[in-house]
């Protein structure tokens, strides 16, 4: 079963994320500020990320760099869970670092899609077809 953490300050937000995972099989690990995010991160070692832009104290962009400049937690996917959806966003959040970019609201079939689509990706990266 796959993990996911999903990093939201958000209540309502962090609830369905987790509700919509959940009930899709997969693992969910939670964090309501970046610090925490990070910690888990370490020592979780998640399939995938949902980063949340903007947090409380550090952003979801410092955390995401972080965590991609980090050996330890550089191979995670890192995906952008935003409501910034203005033109330039997405190549600023792809800048920092993250793998993918998911626009708030959250639309379940397109949410689901993304997270799979971005898992798939994952595990052909580290098990790459034989010649």
């Amino acid at each position: 079963m796959a993990s996911v953490l999903v990093i939201e300050d958000n209540p309502a937000n962090m609830k369905l994320a987790a509700l919509v995972l959940e009930k899709a099989g997969y693992a969910v690990l939670q964090a309501r500020e970046a610090e925490t995010g990070l910690a888990l991160a370490r020592a979780e070692h998640p399939d995938l990320i949902l980063m949340d832009i903007q947090l409380p104290g550090m952003d979801g962009l410092t955390a995401t760099r972080i965590l991609k400049s980090d050996a330890a937690t550089a191979g995670i996917k890192i995906v952008a869970l935003t409501a910034f959806a203005m033109k330039g966003d997405e190549e600023n959040i792809r800048a920092a670092g993250c793998d993918g970019y998911i626009a708030k609201p959250i639309r379940h079939k397109k949410f689901l899609s993304e997270i799979e689509s971005h898992l798939a990706r994952k595990n052909i990266s580290e098990n790459p077809p034989s010649t």
